[in-house]
């Protein structure tokens, strides 16, 4: 019957009257930008991860840069982070004239090694950003103190990770600023790209909202050079309808991972996500490893055949991607655990609302591509 990655239509309907009533409002009254509504998320994103502040913006990527380019990181300087996430993680820090840095992943994890940091970092490093990958929380305790004891700034890229816990605290709240991402097929997703930043930061809200708003903060008059990054009033007012079953819905998504968990338990030749206690995954993706990038393409071949969806997460590690030959003294490192990933780790389905008959087909076609 095939399974879709991820089921947004269901999700739609789901929430439909809501959403239809929320988006008609925001026609009725034509206040497309700004507004009580975007400061309204503002405020419930502030609070549901648990800071003193929260600034919209038009999407994650720009998430990442504001917060760099408010507390100024730039040209000089380098930012430690993990080279297996998006790209837009290391193209923010480019943007802002800083050199990455990277140190290799745990295995099954995916998440930065934490163990490595302290060997990548040089007098001009500024930054660490860690990435939350696929959902779960980095091991932030001794990476904050790694930076403490460095005089460093800790900034979350948790784009894929609204709703996680770690001992206790939401992702957005362990450092000095976080990033997230509204995209349609986050776990919080709105109908076109949006983004915030969390801080307990006075200062740096108040710098990243002026520089996502041409650089003022009184109309006409500016005294920084900022840019146009705004979040559409019609995703504000979207996000807020779909906030309050964030919860149910990222404890759907661990349901669903348990299942797999359960139906996968010994497969020979694939490998499952490792969880660690000191926190609760949201599963933003559900990743296994294939033994080869050969074996990952027959998988995911049968998969498709079956009208199962499914990507690879990732086919390449940021550290190999082509662009870094334009930096001035790049020198690729060797990161052994990041680069076994390439073209070997892909998604399987796993969205609220999955059945486990859904779970069952998917499990069926990776185990008889195994053979």
């Amino acid at each position: 019957m095939g399974v879709p990655l991820l089921d947004l239509k269901a999700q739609y309907r789901e929430l439909k009257t809501e959403l239809d009533a929320a988006i008609g409002e925001v026609m009725e009254n034509a206040s497309f930008i700004g507004g009580p509504k975007v400061a309204a998320l503002e405020a419930e994103i502030a609070s549901y991860c648990g800071t003193a502040h929260a600034v919209a913006c038009a999407n994650g990527t720009d998430a990442l840069f504001l917060i760099m380019a408010a507390l100024g990181i730039g040209k000089g300087d380098e930012v430690i982070t993990t080279p297996f996430t998006f790209w837009a993680t290391v193209e923010c820090i480019a943007h802002v004239g800083a050199t990455p840095v990277f140190v290799d992943i745990e295995p099954g994890t995916y998440n930065i090694d934490v163990s490595q940091l302290e060997a990548a970092i040089t007098p001009r490093t500024k930054a660490i950003l860690p990435v939350h990958i696929f959902g779960q929380c980095v091991d932030m305790d001794p990476l904050l103190e790694i930076a403490e004891r460095h005089g460093l700034i800790v900034i979350e890229d948790a784009c894929q990770a609204i709703g996680a816990t770690y001992k206790g605290k939401r992702a957005g709240s362990l450092a000095r600023a976080a990033a997230f991402s509204f995209f349609p097929s986050k776990n919080l997703g709105c109908a076109g790209d949006g983004g915030i930043i969390t801080t307990d930061d006075a200062e740096l809200a108040a710098r990243a909202r002026k520089l996502a708003s041409h650089g003022t903060s009184k109309k006409y008059y500016h005294d920084a050079f900022g840019t146009n990054s705004r979040l559409d009033t019609l995703q504000a007012a979207i996000l807020s309808v779909k906030l309050p079953h964030l919860d149910r819905w990222n404890a759907e998504r661990r349901a669903a991972a348990a299942v797999y968990g359960e139906l996968l338990s010994g497969v020979a030749g694939l490998e499952l996500p490792a969880m660690r206690e000191y926190g609760e995954a949201v599963y933003h993706l559900f990743i296994v490893k294939a033994e080869s990038a050969e074996a990952a393409e027959r998988i995911m071949t049968a998969m498709k055949e079956e009208g199962i969806g499914t990507a690879l997460y990732y086919p390449v590690a940021l550290h190999e991607q082509d662009a870094f030959a334009t930096l001035e003294g790049w020198v690729r490192p060797s990161l052994p655990v990041a680069e076994s990933c390439d073209a070997r780790t892909f998604a399987l389905p796993c969205f609220p609302g999955i059945t486990r008959a859904q779970q069952e087909e998917v499990v069926a076609a990776v185990k008889g591509a195994l053979g």
